[in-house]
Formats: C-alpha cells, sequence, structure tokens
C-alpha cells in the first residue's frame, strides 16, 4: 500500500492543502456532476468522516461499502442502485488531474454520445496499467488489464476517468474474476467492445494516480496545477 497509506486511505492524502478526493471531487463539481457515490473499503470510515454529505463542495455524496478489493467492476456494481442517471461519470478517488480534463471529457461526450469515453494518458509503460489501443479517429480498439510486460505496443494507459451508458452494467456482471478474485472495469469496457458498441478516448496530460510514497507524492504536489489545461 505504500508507506504513506498504511493507516491513511490514500484519496484522503494531502495535495496543495486539501485530500487528493477534494480534488476529484471538485473536478467532477466543475463538470456538472450533483450526486457522488463513494465505494470505500478499508480505512473508508475515515472518508465518511472528512466529507460527509459532501455539502462543502456543492455536492451531494453517497456511500457504499465493499469489504473486500474484489475490483473496479465489482465497485461500480455495488453502487448501482443509487444511480439514476442516464450515464454514469466514473473516476477513481486517487486521481489527480485538473479539473479542466473532468469538464472536456463531458464536452467530448456530450459532443458524440457514443456507450462511453475514456480519458487515457501517454505513458513509457502501458503494461503498468490498462492499456488502450486506439484506432486513427480516436476510438478505443482495444484495452487489456495489465498486459504482461514486454508485449503491448501502445503507449496509451486507462487513466481512470470514463462516462459510459448505463450499459456498462451489464457488461460488469459478466466480467469474470481475475486470479487475484478481481473483476475489473476494463475488462467490462474490452467486453462491450467486442460486443460492437462504440467507446472513444480523450488524451489528457498533467495526471497522476500512483501516489502511495513519499517520492510519488512530493512529484505531484510540485507539479500539480488545478488549472492546467494543458492536453
Amino acid at each position: 500500500m505504500g508507506v504513506l497509506t498504511a493507516s491513511t486511505p490514500k484519496p484522503l492524502l494531502p495535495l496543495r492543502g486539501e485530500p487528493i478526493l477534494a480534488h476529484v471531487l471538485r473536478g467532477l463539481a466543475s463538470a456538472g456532476v450533483e450526486t457522488v457515490v463513494i465505494v470505500v473499503g478499508y480505512l473508508g470510515e475515515q472518508i465518511v468522516g472528512r466529507f460527509g454529505t459532501g455539502r462543502e463542495l456543492g455536492l451531494r455524496l453517497d456511500y457504499v461499502w465493499q469489504q473486500h478489493p474484489e475490483g473496479t467492476a465489482a465497485a461500480l456494481l455495488l453502487a448501482e442502485p443509487h444511480i439514476k442517471t442516464q450515464e454514469i461519470f466514473l473516476s477513481w478517488g486517487d486521481v489527480v488531474t485538473s479539473s479542466y480534463n473532468y469538464c472536456r471529457l463531458r464536452e467530448r461526450f456530450e459532443a458524440l454520445p457514443c456507450t462511453g469515453w475514456i480519458a487515457v494518458n501517454e505513458v513509457e509503460d502501458p503494461c503498468a496499467g490498462a492499456a488502450v489501443y486506439l484506432a486513427e479517429d480516436g476510438r478505443v480498439e482495444r484495452i487489456v488489464e495489465k498486459p504482461a510486460p514486454g508485449t503491448s505496443t501502445t503507449r496509451w494507459n486507462n487513466a481512470g476517468l470514463g462516462i459510459y451508458r448505463p450499459l456498462i452494467f451489464d457488461y460488469a456482471r459478466e466480467v469474470a474474476p481475475s486470479v487475484r478474485g478481481e473483476k475489473e472495469l476494463p475488462q467490462a469496457v474490452q467486453q462491450m467492445i467486442g460486443a460492437g458498441h462504440e467507446v472513444r478516448a480523450c488524451a489528457i496530460q498533467g495526471f497522476w494516480s500512483d501516489l502511495g510514497t513519499p517520492e510519488a507524492l512530493a512529484e505531484a504536489e510540485v507539479a500539480f496545477d488545478p488549472s492546467d489545461r494543458a492536453g
């Protein structure tokens, strides 16, 4: 879990004087989201205690408990009964990126409302996360959750932000557990693409998610600019 997260959930690590999750929630609010369902697990009571109803951020927060780390697709299904909208804006709770990127993803979805839009970021080693393969027109051709080292030919990773039609729930239910017993959302997205549904990608810059060490957090602290419009 990293040195800094042994007793504190990663979304509560401080960045520019606020928990990382505060920046996430502010980004969602800037994109027009009014109600956020937060799936919490280990040490989740700290998150509930810090943010409560979300009033201070102009949001309504609901909480769902995931007792065991069963993956992002499983977390989405836990939140399903609380989601009543025609589209679902998903974000990891420890994403660090500017509010502009949340708004840009929303704008892309509204301009071309296909089955899903995901944010991708350019990386040196796509095998560290979910590798995303893109067509020339920006459509997602394939997404592979943590491919074997040296096997990926793309430079893009899933950045942990996405907007989907409710159809995503159906495919999340079909995901088979990994060898670790986890059901991951990229697997559901891949199944959706395989069934002929269109998913597109929005490239972003200025993105961090792996902040479980003092060094990584310090680097993001220096570089992060909430108003950054790069990319």
